[in-house]
C-alpha cells in the first residue's frame, strides 16, 4: 500500500512537505491542492489529515520550516561579523539570494502565500529569529558611532529585509523586472552599501 510504503521509507509528514514545497515552486502558492500533495506523497487523500489540519496549516509548516533554513543560513553567513563586520553583513545578502534561489518553494510560501504569521505561534518564532539575526547584525554595524547616533536595529534590519526582498522580486527568479545592467548579486550590494552609508554606518 502507498502510506505503509511512505512510511517504511520515511516520515509521512516531512514527505507531504516536502511534496508541497515542490508543487509551490511549479504552480505557485495558491495552487496546490492538498490532494496533489498527497498523490505526490504517494498516499491516500486521507493521509495528510493525520498530521496537518488542512491545506493551510501544511503551507503554514513549510513557511516555518523555511524561516528555519533561511535564518540558520544568515546566521552562518555574518558569523559574528568575521572577519569584517560590512564584509559579514554583504554575506547576508548573498545568503538571501541564494535561499530565494536554491528554496523557491519554501520562500514563495514564507513571502507570497499570505499565510499568517502571526496566527500560528511556531511560524512567527522561526520568522522572529530570523530577524533577530539581521537586527543583532545592524547592532554590530552601528557600534561604530556613539550610542546617542545610532539608528534603531530593527529598522536597519526591516530596511534591509525589504531591500533584499524588493532585489529577489523583481531582479531574480526570471521576473519581467530583471533587465538591469548588473547582477542581482551587485545590484543588492550597491543598494546596502548606499543605505549603510547614509546612515553613516560604514565610512566613505
Amino acid at each position: 500500500m502507498p502510506d505503509r510504503k511512505t512510511y517504511h521509507h520515511g516520515n509521512l509528514r516531512q514527505a507531504l512537505v516536502d511534496a508541497t514545497a515542490a508543487l509551490i515552486e511549479e504552480t505557485g502558492p495558491l495552487a496546490f491542492t492538498l490532494s496533489e500533495a498527497a498523490r505526490r506523497a504517494g498516499v491516500s487523500p486521507a493521509a495528510p489529515y493525520r498530521h496537518f489540519k488542512g491545506r493551510e496549516d501544511l503551507l503554514e509548516e513549510v513557511a516555518r520550516q523555511g524561516f528555519v533554513d533561511f535564518g540558520e543560513r544568515l546566521e552562518r553567513a555574518f558569523d559574528s561579523g568575521q572577519p569584517r563586520p560590512l564584509t559579514a553583513f554583504l554575506r547576508m545578502g548573498q545568503a538571501y539570494l541564494d535561499f530565494a534561489a536554491e528554496r523557491p518553494g519554501h520562500y514563495m510560501a514564507m513571502f507570497e502565500s499570505g499565510v499568517s504569521i502571526a496566527g500560528n505561534a511556531d511560524l512567527s518564532a522561526a520568522s522572529e529569529c530570523a530577524q533577530r539575526v539581521l537586527i543583532e547584525a545592524a547592532e554590530v554595524m552601528a557600534e561604530r558611532l556613539p550610542p546617542d547616533r545610532r539608528p534603531p536595529a530593527r529598522m536597519v534590519a526591516n530596511h534591509i529585509w525589504a531591500l533584499s526582498h524588493g532585489v529577489v522580486e523583481l531582479f531574480s527568479r526570471g521576473k519581467p523586472g530583471g533587465r538591469s545592467p548588473v547582477s542581482p548579486s551587485e545590484m543588492l550590494e550597491s543598494g546596502a552599501i548606499i543605505y549603510l552609508r547614509g546612515l553613516g554606518l560604514i565610512g566613505e
